[in-house]
């Protein structure tokens, strides 16, 4: 690691010969400070970025030179005048480098390449079944990467600067690795991270997949512009990313928000996966919603989904969705169940944590307005009426794509701060530096 005390400059070679020396250690929060509020968009100008740090002016032009140098910012042009001299331009350089991220699920996974801004470059999209086990399905995550990495060619933005990938389980954000996943049987412990740092010979970060979403969400989608949010994810299992003061909150371990194993009945035939009785993700989750309506075939309460089983072998929660659409009785019976349960998990989550916002997505909230408004209506039903007076509820804006746009968010943030940005600034890049994750 570098040292950043002031007694003992570093310096680092330049254009010509010079040197430039890196930042001390009281000023390094300052550089990332700067750094953050152009490449968020927030400050444009050393004015601006001045009155957003609280920084003197010229502590704001000395770490714009600094990050000029470095060539993680550029000058762009001139800006509006309040008066004298317009104020030159300043623009983060997302295309220095790329990211590499991934998205998997229970049953299906998308991979893209994005600036370091997150701009998608590209992306692909496969079924895939995370119970085969960790070997075969981030090997398919690999080959997507190969794919993308191939198409895009030599119009990759700089070289790979990290990899972000979210898997539908708890993981301990610190190493990287799933612990005791309940939908992920032979993943226990795996160690994700240095299976692509060897790869690739980058940083990796890993974490669960709602919480890639909520910070996708948070950053380009539904949730921008609010502090406090609850990312809630209708898939296969039922998670919740938590925003707590604009932060995401992963809580002492990384387990935050696995509130699909909430106990809501105390029936003792319904055993969830984790092998608890009556959690939610057992009785509304799209496993538990896809049975139902394969059991009301089976037993003739519903000729609809009965076709479809004796077309399909199979019912799925998004057949369920289907043919509540089109008016089965017994298919928004269902449907709305699973939205009653849901709200009335969210309303304990609502009361306790006020949020201003609840986002809804995953392929069950594909469902439509039936699972919503059920949602809707026990949430506000069940919530004391102060929590709910500015609450808003609503579905995912970025869809499927929530989860990519996550990963390269939780990927650049982690780049970025102090800690991990101190391990590679007078490098240049964290290119080819896998170890600064550690």
């Amino acid at each position: 690691m570098p040292d950043f005390s002031a007694d003992r400059p570093l310096s680092t070679p330049s254009s010509g010969g010079r040197t430039r020396p890196a930042p001390a250690d009281d000023s390094l929060d300052a550089l990332v400070r700067v750094l953050d509020d152009v490449r968020l968009g927030r400050g444009r100008s050393r004015a601006e970025l001045a009155a957003l740090t609280g920084l003197g002016r010229g502590v704001v032009a000395e770490r714009v030179g600094q990050l000029l140098e470095r060539g993680l910012l550029v000058e762009e042009g001139l800006g509006s005048s309040t008066g004298g001299r317009p104020p030159r331009s300043l623009r983060f350089v997302d295309e220095a480098g790329h990211l590499l991220v991934a998205d998997v699920g229970a049953t299906g996974m998308r991979v893209a390449m994005t600036t370091l801004g997150g701009r998608l470059i590209a992306h692909r999209a496969e079924p895939t079944d995370v119970g085969l086990g960790p070997e075969p399905v981030l090997r398919q995550v690999e080959v997507l990467f190969r794919a993308l990495v191939d198409a895009v060619g030599s119009a990759a933005p700089g070289r790979l600067w990290g990899i972000g990938i979210g898997v539908p389980g708890p993981v301990e954000f610190r190493t990287g690795r799933p612990v005791a996943p309940p939908i992920m049987p032979g993943w226990n412990d795996y160690p994700i991270r240095e299976y692509f740092a060897d790869r690739h010979h980058a940083p990796v970060w890993v974490d669960n997949d709602v919480n890639i979403m909520a910070l996708g969400e948070l950053r380009t989608g539904a949730a921008a512009g609010h502090e406090n949010v609850v990312v809630i994810k209708l898939g296969t299992g039922i998670g919740a990313g938590i925003v707590s003061e604009g932060r995401l909150h992963r809580g002492a371990q990384g387990s935050a928000g696995d509130v699909g194993h909430i106990q809501v009945s105390d029936d003792p035939e319904v055993i969830c996966r984790c092998g608890n009785r009556g959690c939610l993700e057992a009785l509304a989750g799209g496993a538990a919603i896809a049975r139902q309506g394969e059991a009301a075939a089976r037993d003739g309460r519903s000729p609809w989904l009965a076709a479809t089983l004796a077309e399909a072998g199979r019912i799925t929660a998004a057949d369920v969705a289907r043919e509540a659409s089109r008016g089965d009785p017994v298919a928004v019976d269902i449907l709305q169940a699973a939205g009653r349960l849901v709200g009335a998990m969210l309303a304990s989550v609502v009361n306790f944590f006020n949020p201003s916002l609840i986002v809804i997505g995953g392929g069950v909230a594909g469902s439509g307005d039936l699972l919503l408004a059920s949602i809707r209506e026990t949430v506000y039903r069940r919530s004391l009426p102060l929590a709910t007076r500015d609450l808003a509820i609503r579905l995912s804006s970025l869809g499927d794509l929530a989860g990519v746009n996550g990963a390269a968010v939780m990927v650049a943030d982690q780049l970025f701060s102090p800690d991990v940005f101190s391990r590679w600034v007078d490098a240049g890049s964290p290119a080819g530096m896998p170890d600064i994750v550690a």
